[in-house]
């Protein structure tokens, strides 16, 4: 999902750079959403993957 945010980060900052406002905004708004996304599962991973086995 990490490889997804950096994905449309770059469209994002490539659109920005040839003049594509509206892609660049919509790509920028994806990738935030996904990356904060990415960041939630993995906290909710780390905390439920620290459990004792027994």
């Amino acid at each position: 999902m990490l490889g997804w945010a950096v994905t449309f980060l770059v469209i994002a900052i490539v659109a920005g750079v040839l003049g594509f406002g509206g892609i660049a905004g919509a790509a920028t708004g994806i990738a935030k959403i996904l990356f904060f996304v990415f960041l939630v599962i993995f906290i909710v991973s780390l905390i439920f993957g620290r459990k004792p086995r027994v």
